[in-house]
């Protein structure tokens, strides 16, 4: 069994403080990035509501940012913006809680802002109108999405009283009706100090923080608030089944079973049992049913908010692979509570949940949240000992807790079908799928560097090495990719990501389960990726495994099997992924926007392919790919974590000495813009939804192009919370709940798009709007309140994104494979501060010519928003 490194104490160095009113406060100093993160916990969500109030946590959420009597509409997320960081909330079953993350010297004016927020929220009465026309998009949204429908049907489907088995969101009809009286009733009974918990991790002072804290929250009385708790669930037993039909295109399988709340023993056990089935390549679901081809997705949890406990297995497929799946899934959990889980499953679900909680701590936010949950369980030390419990947890107790929870008697499961196509799932089906355990078992196996913004760059013969440290967790991200010189050729297209997934299905001698098994005991999974702009593979491992983890890239990058058989699975599921893209309202409408723009080719045609050319794709075509590009371009190494960056060269290099000497490639030319001028190119694809979805690209800025920070900034000042469309489209006209804006910059090409989702009777309300909108950003210049915002805000973005070694990795790799080298990385936040209004108005007249633009669009035919 492999050993079990010292285990952190990740509530090391926390101060606790209680303030007089019964509020909450949590500091813990992370010096890791110079940004800190202030997470407000309200022990107040959807259990917490009557009946009558249904969703209202969720709306009360969207009001905390319409202002407060010194503050008004949208200033709360301006001055949050111009600080350099931004705030998000979410609702859940338990709790509400609401994020800001930014530099760590604006504490002060973090916390100035979120109190305010918190404790004097206006809850006006037009503002509400408005905001409640923004949710029932929002609410129309979640419907016209399989999993989440699948999903909430199947608590409704499990439990009979508690409220979680209720449409969390809340329904249309019911949300409408909502008055300031309803808001200001649930908001001044739950929003009070003795439920509220305030957790800030950064790089900060803990006493300065403290004494922060106590001044912007010690002087809101105490209340003692008031609880109307869920009915409990009764105790019952039964196999329980329900069927859904609606426009999708795959269908959304999912299974559970009622189990125990987080602080019960047998919750980390479970937990322990979801990893070994569906965390990484070599789980058993993986290997039985996606590896096979058998499902597209598939993946398992136990989900435990505060009072009640779900086991859920859930996975996308092909409607008429259904009974294989269910027998799958069946024989899976038959095995874990019969036979148990080996050593060997366990040294890997350990290493991986060793680095999903490192991963999940690595950003503060993450960190944050994760003390106040449980701070609000009961005691911020609970997180140590849930730590604690997962690694040390046998494999009996993972067969016993399965045994006892996972019960063929008890299963429940809901079928999401397209319509007209495959047999509903009854009470009866699902009882004979687990009501006869399976005997089978599963298979298992057991130069001279030079430093640019704190990065170390090496350039060996074959390959450029750049390795950065980063401290905080025990953690290194580690990967190796090329430049893309050629896009996949129309006909072929998805060729390059049929590649690389198809490289991970085994390599180097190990088959595919015993390639992922490798990784997972380093406690990582390797992720091939295929971008318009760079492919390659990747992986997170535990710090000390790095050296082991660079041997394996190696095998996948110059020995992947490339097993007929495994392409060909492999590129089955890509066609069924490849499908379902039709089904999300926000992908599709910019993979058609996109194919207007650029035409059949290129950036036109989604990386991952069509189904059609997918469909002519053998493993004949992998093999010269791979030749042509994987070995064919000079790679560049990237490694960035808590790691020696002398040792990590050294090691990195030796495992990489075999590559033959290449030199780089010169940079490709530009991809055309296909719209020519004076014509507006459309793409529309008629669905049964509830919403019509819009998306808007016109030609802008390359990644390498001068203009593309003035690009940006344009992108900050239109876009996000207090931007000018959110506000013009969302908060004053109450068109949809999603608006943005961006500026998309690729290595050959860019585009400014725009998207918008909202009622079909208002498309063309909608689109004028949008329209008029960007019309006025070339008309004059954003107003000095807005630029100093959005450049405030970019530049805060800068350091604030460097919590995440994936998101360094991708910094850096931008820089050296499409931008200007690392040198750039330096200048990035001045470079955003030094735009002008004058340089923004440029580029918006520039890019913003409604007669050039493509416009991708999924109009929806449903006649109402209830399905």
């Amino acid at each position: 069994m492999m050993p079990i490194a010292s285990t952190p104490r990740w509530t090391a160095g926390v101060r606790r403080e209680v303030l007089p009113n019964g509020l909450t406060v949590l500091v813990q100093r992370d010096g890791s990035a110079p940004a800190v993160a202030v997470v407000t916990h309200v022990r107040a969500g959807f259990f917490d509501e009557p009946d009558r109030w249904q969703g209202i946590s969720h709306v009360l959420e969207h009001m905390f940012f319409k202002g407060t009597p010194s503050r008004g509409v949208g200033a709360v997320a301006r001055e949050t913006k111009r600080a350099g960081g931004y705030l998000n909330a979410s609702t859940s079953y338990d709790r509400t809680a609401y994020y800001v993350v930014l530099p760590s010297a604006h504490l002060a004016q973090a916390l100035d802002i979120q109190s305010d927020a918190l404790r004097h929220s206006t809850v006006d009465a037009g503002e509400l109108a408005r905001e409640l026309q923004v949710i029932i998009q929002e609410a129309r949204r979640k419907r016209d999405t399989p999993g989440a429908v699948a999903y909430e049907t199947l608590h409704e489907v499990m439990f009979d009283v508690h409220r979680i088995r209720r449409w969390r969101i809340g329904h249309e009809g019911q949300l409408a009706g909502f008055t300031r009286d309803d808001l200001l009733g649930y908001y001044h009974s739950r929003y009070v100090p003795a439920r509220t918990i305030v957790a800030i991790v950064g790089d900060v002072d803990e006493d300065e923080a403290l004494r922060l804290a106590r001044e912007k929250y010690g002087a809101w009385p105490a209340d003692a608030g008031a609880v109307d708790p869920s009915p409990a669930e009764p105790d019952h037993r039964e196999v329980r089944a329900r069927t859904l039909r609606g426009d999708v295109t795959q269908a959304e399988l999912i299974v559970g079973w009622r189990t125990v709340p987080p602080l019960h023993p047998d919750s980390a056990a479970l937990d322990v049992a979801a990893a070994i089935l569906s965390e990484g390549r070599g789980s058993w679901l993986y290997r039985r049913l996606r590896e096979q081809g058998i499902v597209t997705a598939v993946s398992a949890q136990n989900y435990a908010p505060s009072e009640v406990g779900t086991f859920t297995i859930g996975a996308e497929l092909e409607p008429e692979r259904v009974t294989e799946a269910l027998a799958g899934m069946a024989a899976c959990v038959s095995e874990l509570s019969t036979a148990g889980p080996s050593g060997d499953d366990m040294d890997r679900a350990r290493a991986l949940l060793r680095a999903r909680w490192a991963r999940g701590m690595e950003q503060m936010e993450g960190r944050a949240s994760s003390l106040a949950m449980a701070e609000a369980l009961g005691s911020v030390d609970l997180l140590d000992r849930e730590y604690e419990s997962l690694l040390a947890t046998t494999p009996e107790q993972v067969r016993a807790a399965a045994g006892a929870w996972l019960e063929p008697g008890s299963v429940s499961a809901v079928l999401y079908l397209p319509t007209g196509l495959g047999e509903d799932l009854t009470a009866a089906a699902l009882a004979r799928a687990f009501g006869a355990p399976s005997p089978a078992a599963s298979a298992r196996v057991a130069g001279v560097p030079v430093l640019t913004s704190a990065v170390r760059h090496l350039a060996l013969p074959a390959a450029d090495l750049l390795v950065r440290r980063k401290e905080g967790v025990p953690l290194v991200t580690l990967g190796i990719y090329v430049p893309r010189l050629v896009s996949d050729a129309p006909a072929q297209a998805g060729l390059g990501a049929l590649t690389v997934r198809a490289a991970v299905r085994g390599a180097g001698g190990l088959a595919a389960a015993a390639l992922a098994f490798a990784f997972e005991r380093l406690g990582g999974t390797v992720s091939p990726s295929a971008g318009a702009d760079r492919a390659g593979f990747g992986t997170s491992v535990l710090a000390d495994r790095m050296a082991d983890a660079a041997s394996l890239l190696h095998r996948v990058l110059t020995e992947p099997a490339f097993d007929a058989a495994a392409v060909a699975a492999e590129r089955e599921l890509m066609i069924n992924e490849a499908r379902q893209v039709a089904d999300d309202m926000f992908r599709y409408p910019f993979q058609l926007a996109f194919g207007a723009a650029f035409g059949d080719r290129d950036y036109g045609v989604p990386v991952g392919g069509l189904p059609e050319t997918l469909a002519a794709l053998d493993a004949g075509h992998v093999h010269a790919w791979h030749r042509a590009t994987l070995l064919g371009a000079r790679p560049v190494i990237v490694a960035v974590g808590d790691i020696d960056p002398d040792r990590a060269m050294d090691e990195l290099a030796a495992a990489f000495a075999s590559l033959p000497a290449r030199e780089a490639a010169p940079r490709p030319g530009p991809v055309a813009w296909a719209v020519t001028p004076g014509g507006v190119t459309e793409r529309v694809s008629l669905r049964d939804k509830a919403q019509t979805a819009l998306a808007m690209a016109f030609p802008g800025p390359a990644r390498r192009d001068a203009d593309r920070y003035a690009a940006d900034v344009w992108a900050a000042v239109a876009s996000g919370l207090g931007g000018r469309l959110f506000d013009a489209l969302r908060d004053q006209r109450s068109l949809a709940y999603t608006v943005l804006a961006s500026a998309w910059q690729r290595g050959r090409a860019g585009a400014l798009v725009t998207y918008i989702a909202t009622s079909p009777e208002r498309e063309t309300e909608a689109r004028e709007a949008m329209l008029a909108e960007l019309a006025g950003f070339a008309a004059e210049p954003v107003t000095p309140d807005e630029l100093a915002q959005a450049t405030a805000y970019l530049a805060g973005q800068t350091e604030v994104q460097r919590q995440s070694a994936w998101a360094v990795v991708g910094e850096l790799l931008d820089a050296w494979l499409i931008g200007d080298g690392l040198a750039e990385i330096d200048e990035t936040a001045a470079r955003y501060r030094s735009v002008t209004a004058d340089e923004v108005q440029a580029v918006a007249a520039a890019c913003l010519d409604p007669e050039r633009r493509a416009e991708g669009l999924v109009r929806g035919t449903a006649t109402s928003g209830e399905k």
